[in-house]
Parts: C-alpha cells; structure tokens; sequence
C-alpha cells in the first residue's frame, strides 16, 4: 500500500508540474493577444474537458506530458515568401504540410494574433515561461525542503561503538573473533548515547571536529571528555593506526578499477547519530543552484549515460545509481521510499516532496536543449530572428521575414521519435537493471 501511495503523489505531483509548465507558456501568450484554442495536461484519449472562452481545458489519460495549442506557430508560406515553393522529396513534403497546416489553424480575420506575429522579446516569453516556471517550483520546493526539513548529518552523539577493528577489506558488519584487536573507544569505555565535548584539548562542536582531532593526534592515552546523563566524563583512548576506506565527497566509498581505495588513519572505532539540520536560506540557495548544475551536466553526459546503460542490460557492466533514470526508475525511487518503515512521517514527505521537486529542475534543463519540438529549439528559433532584425536595423536594411521555423520541423520529427526511443529505452533499463539505494 505505501508503494501505491508513493507512486500515487508521484503521479500527482508530475500533472501538477506539467500543468504548470503548460500555464507558463498559455497565460503570457493570451496577454500578448495569442490564440489559444486548447489546454491538456497528458496525452491521449482525453479523459475530461471544458470549454471557457475561446480556450478547450482537459486533461488526458496519458500523464507523460501536455501541450498548449498556440495558433499560427509557424509562419505561413507567403509571410516567409515560399509561396510559390514547389516541394522536393519528402523533406520537401513536410515542410509544406507544416506551413499549411498551422496556416488553417488560423481563423479569417486573425493572422494578426498568430504567434510568428510576436516581436522576438515575447516569442521568448512565451517560449522560456513553461520551463521558467518549473524551476521557479522546483527551486521552492526543493528549497522549502532544505529550510523546513534541513539536511542529514552526523551529531555529536554516539550511536554505535564498535567491539574490535575490522580489516578494511571485510564487511563492517561481521561479528568480531578472538583475533580481532579490540576498540580503542570500547577499551576506553565509551557507550551508545555519550555526547563528544572535547578530544585531546580540542572541543568537538560537529562530527568533523572530532574525525580531525584524531586524525591529528598523537601517541597514546588521550583525553576524551564525554556528557552521559549529564555528567561530563575523561576517558583516556588509545587510537590505533588502521586502513579504511576512502570516501568521496557524496559519502561513497571511492573505487579504482574496481578496487576500494583505502589509507591508513587513525581510528578510534565510533559512528555518530544522524540528525537532521534546517538550513539556512542563504545556504539554501547555492545548494539548489549546484543541483542544477548537476543536471545540466546529467544531461550533457548523456549519450554516455545512454552507453553505460545499455552494457548494464546486456550484463557487461554496473548501472550507476546516480546516473539519468527513466519514470518507471522513478515511481520505483518513490515507492522505495513511502516502503522505508524506518523513516517517519515527515522524512517520507520530505522525500516526495524533494523528489517532485528535482523532476521539474530536470523538466527545466531538458527543455532548453535547443532542438524542436523542445521549448529551448522556438526559444533558439526566436533568437536567430531577433539576431537577424537587429542586424538589418543596424545596417539599415528592410525587416527580415519571420524565420522560417517549418524547414525544421523534420528535424523535429526527427528528435521527437529519438526521445520515444530513449523513453522505451529507460523503461526497459529501469525494468531490467533497476537502480536501488
């Protein structure tokens, strides 16, 4: 059932965003005196709808995107004089067919409130406002998250004490055996719940003070003061030299070539509590702009990604848990997620939350990809136009035509049927090798 309920707000939330987004792109466009005969949220079988002025409103059965129908997006063949263009080949064909058929979208009387109509500012507003708005949300919640929730790290407080010092090559989990040397913190008497206050002279405020006050220290015998039940305790520990396991900046254990990268440090043998830390706003802020950094470089990467991906599936290699996943990967994360018995409420919540919110930070950067028939190819469409008539305007030329946007449309085509591919792909992927964590 939680799984269910998981995937359910998952559902929820991605009409929501693309609703959304389809607003950005309807509202400024009727300001600007655009046509806008429909609004749907899905695709497919249209599911319910209604009618409020010249604008149809539904929503469909299929909740993997939506569109807003704008009349005259192309520009006719008389207003990019093609005319009396004869079609060659099936290129040829297209192109023709595209300009004809946005042409009779527009009623008589009306090819003032076509879209090609629009100065290039208010192509790109309407154009940029779908994707605009899905960061503006994904940032707000993403955010709202960090300044509610905060973040998880490691307290101050004790949470497991280990009975032995394990080899780094052996699972941290096993039962200790006799010829395992024996916990400097155990030995010295350090229990589950003490809070560190001090190692070695150094006061210890944050988890990080006190892996570094080890790490610095030398010799044998080192204070270490503790609060247990109020009281403050010294307990003298003897740290021990030992290899462990080096862990990157995303807290995973690095690997080369396979092998776990390890250095020698020395150890004492505790692990903190994880609690959770509201983050200031001022903090907040630059932690969503690297997220979509990050996602911008996701999807530079990938045509790699995509390579890696089909080696997972054919057996010749590990799919990365942090790499590109499709939706079925993400209602997999998601009921993941609402099944963690461990987490509380509000930490599921968080995590739903989160989740919606990175889908519409990626919704944002996949979409400014400049290539029909996505956001960012009209938005780089209406950049060339205005590049053009300002050009004209300096040199004291006539205006420019309206860019001939239909000469793309079968490369539109083109990049439309390679992300039906890249879908089905994902699918099969997430259905085959399934990313867990």
């Amino acid at each position: 059932m939680a799984t269910v309920v998981g995937i359910a707000v998952l559902v929820v939330g991605l009409l929501v965003s693309i609703g959304l987004h389809e607003l950005g792109h309807m509202i400024p466009a009727k300001r600007f005196g655009v046509r806008v005969p429909r609004y749907m949220v899905g695709f497919g079988p249209t599911l319910w709808s209604t009618t409020r002025g010249e604008t149809e409103y539904g929503l469909k059965a299929i909740p993997l995107g939506g569109y807003v129908r704008l009349v005259g997006m192309l520009p006719p063949a008389h207003a990019v004089g093609a005319e009396d263009e004869k079609p060659r080949g099936v290129v040829g064909q297209m192109v023709a067919e595209a300009r004809r058929a946005s042409a009779e979208e527009i009623p008589p009387g009306e090819d003032h409130r076509a879209f090609y109509r629009l100065s290039t500012p208010k192509k790109l507003v309407v154009m940029a406002g779908g994707t605009l708005i899905n960061l503006v949300v994904g940032a707000l919640l993403l955010g709202g998250v960090l300044v509610t929730h905060g973040v998880a790290e490691a307290t101050t407080t004790v949470g497991m004490v280990g009975r032995c010092v394990l080899p780094a090559d052996e699972p941290q989990d096993r039962e200790c055996t006799a010829d395992d040397p024996p916990s400097p913190a155990d030995e010295a008497g350090v229990e589950v719940g003490d809070v560190l206050v001090e190692f070695d002279g150094r006061p210890i405020t944050e988890w990080s003070d006190f892996q570094a006050a080890v790490r610095g220290s030398e010799g044998v015998g080192i204070p270490l003061v503790v609060e247990r039940d109020g009281e403050r305790l010294t307990l003298l520990v003897n740290p021990v030299e030992t290899e462990r396991p080096v862990f990157g900046e995303d807290n995973r254990v690095v690997e080369e070539d396979g092998e776990v990268v390890t250095e020698v440090i020395r150890y004492v043998g505790i692990s903190p509590t994880t609690g959770r830390r509201p983050v200031p706003v001022a903090e907040a802020v630059p932690l969503v702009g690297e997220l979509v950094w990050q996602t911008v470089q996701t999807i530079v990467r990938l045509p790699w990604q995509v390579a890696d991906i089909g080696r997972a599936i054919v057996g010749a290699g590990e799919r990365d848990p942090a790499g590109v996943v499709g939706l079925v990967g993400v209602a997999q994360v998601a009921g993941q997620v609402a099944s963690v018995s461990e987490l509380t409420v509000a930490d599921r919540v968080a995590a739903m939350v989160s989740l919606v919110g990175s889908l519409n930070i990626a919704l944002f950067v996949f979409n400014l990809v400049p290539l029909l028939p996505l956001d960012g190819g009209h938005v780089a469409g209406a950049l060339w136009e205005g590049a053009k008539r300002q050009w004209a305007r300096l040199r004291g030329l006539p205006r420019p035509r309206p860019a001939d946007m239909a000469r793309m449309m079968p490369l539109a085509y083109g990049v439309f049927a390679v992300l039906i591919g890249l879908g089905l792909f994902l699918v099969i992927a997430d259905l085959v090798v399934p990313v867990t964590g």
